[in-house]
């Protein structure tokens, strides 16, 4: 066989054998902190609230800083470092109302009040089943990262001061929550202490909302993609959600002053709006919400490393849900979730199947399955709307199995989790009338 011949023949292997697929198709750039240089670029009517804002901040961080440096004697060794563990198990919200009443409960909020931030939030993975916080003990356990780099956008600019006070993995609100059923089974002065916190945390949320009506992950702010609008871990909608309840006053919420209860529900009105101008727009149509958006220009932005800035299933899922939740929607809201599921039928993956494990030689991976599905990928290209795939070194990919094993096998790539809303929105549907986007 002549050479020529042969480079035909491959040639044609090349051709017949499918797409070829790029082992990388972008690098995530870290998301930009909000700073006065950042604000001074801001049309001029905004400026003034956002440095305010940004003020407030800075002298709260210093205020935090300054408490904990207070109750620490120079030269005598640091208390050790709370205990970690998942928060969310050790303050339980769906107990018997009895339960709240019992001193394991209410050793739970002993040791939530004690680990309360100056600010008035709290940080994230703190075990409040365990021991009152001592006197100069940190207000968080270790939330570092458990692959430092230099280059990880995880990394905070203080190792020493990091998530002290934070929306993430439903910190705060849960705490906020937790205290107030403890404090609706706890009357008289007994029970004050909790109120006392409960109120303390409400001001905290209050003052950590954005201008624009959104909330970052963490306040005081500490920069990166920490000062973006959060809607990871529920975030702002979790906020929301505990700022209603307050402006109700129902039951347990029944004890915070009608000043507060009004500023409540002006703060939850403000979050509806960010929500609304959050929805990103492709070629003049609304689709869904990405995982954080850039507080001041809206846009969307990476997380860590490998949470690169795109459209996100599953936070739209549950943005979508609370969307469906408010009472007498407005055309806007109605638009807004009719486009929002419209975008979440169109993302629908059927007959793949994301199996196997750390256990298994190939890790997890996507695999044909006849009838699977629907599931979603976790995120989706803004310009193709096709799924994409993040790594700790930044890259992103269009193939799951790119990934490095400890990514593929360390993240909730897919999720069957949106089929939710949608479910919900088949009974939502039939009270609201459409906008003309179904």
């Amino acid at each position: 066989m002549s050479s020529a011949l042969r480079a035909r023949l491959l040639l044609l292997s090349l051709l017949t054998a499918g797409p070829l697929h790029s082992a990388v198709i972008g690098t995530s750039k870290p998301a930009e902190s909000i700073t006065a240089e950042r604000i001074a670029a801001l049309p001029e009517k905004e400026r003034a609230a956002w440095m305010a804002y940004l003020d407030r901040s800075q002298k709260q961080m210093e205020a935090d800083r300054a408490a904990l440096a207070a109750e620490r004697t120079p030269g005598a060794p640091e208390p050790s470092m709370p205990k970690e563990g998942f928060s969310a198990r050790t303050m339980p919200l769906n107990r018997d109302a009895t339960w709240y009443g019992t001193d394991e409960a209410r050793h739970v909020a002993d040791v939530i009040v004690s680990f309360q931030t100056p600010a008035g939030g709290w940080s994230k993975n703190l075990d409040m089943s365990g021991a009152v916080r001592a006197r100069g003990q940190s207000y968080t356990p270790n939330n570092l990262s458990r692959f430092p780099s230099p280059d990880d956008f995880d990394t905070p600019k203080d190792t020493h001061w990091n998530y002290v006070g934070t929306l993430d993995n439903d910190a705060t609100n849960t705490e906020l929550h937790f205290l107030a059923l403890v404090s609706g089974a706890t009357p008289g002065s007994a029970g004050d202490a909790y109120r006392a916190s409960f109120l303390r945390g409400i001001h905290y949320l209050l003052a950590a909302q954005f201008p624009n009506g959104g909330w970052p992950q963490v306040w005081p702010l500490e920069g990166g993609y920490h000062d973006a609008i959060t809607f990871n871990d529920n975030a702002v909608t979790e906020s929301a959600e505990t700022l209603t309840a307050v402006a109700k006053g129902a039951r347990d919420y029944a004890f915070v002053p009608a000043d507060l209860r009004k500023q409540a529900r002006a703060a939850a009105d403000h979050a509806l709006q960010c929500i609304l101008a959050t929805q990103v727009m492709v070629k003049g149509h609304r689709t869904v919400w990405a995982q954080q958006h850039d507080a001041l220009t809206l846009a969307p932005v990476s997380g860590r490393n490998y949470e690169p800035a795109a459209l996100s299933a599953s936070e739209s899922a549950d943005v979508l849900l609370y969307l469906m939740k408010l009472p007498n929607p407005s055309p806007a809201v109605v638009a807004s979730i009719d486009a929002g599921i419209a975008w979440l039928k169109s993302a629908a993956i059927y007959g793949q199947e994301f199996t196997g494990g750390r256990g298994t030689p190939s890790g997890r991976h996507l695999e044909a399955k006849e009838g699977a599905g629907p599931i979603w990928a976790r995120y989706y290209s803004i310009t193709t709307g096709k799924p994409i795939f993040g790594d700790r070194d930044k890259t992103i990919h269009d193939d799951v199995s790119e990934l490095s094993l400890e990514r593929r096998n360390g993240y909730a790539w897919y999720s069957a989790g949106p089929q939710q809303a949608l479910d919900a929105y088949s009974g939502w549907s039939k009270s609201h009338p459409s906008n003309g986007t179904r």
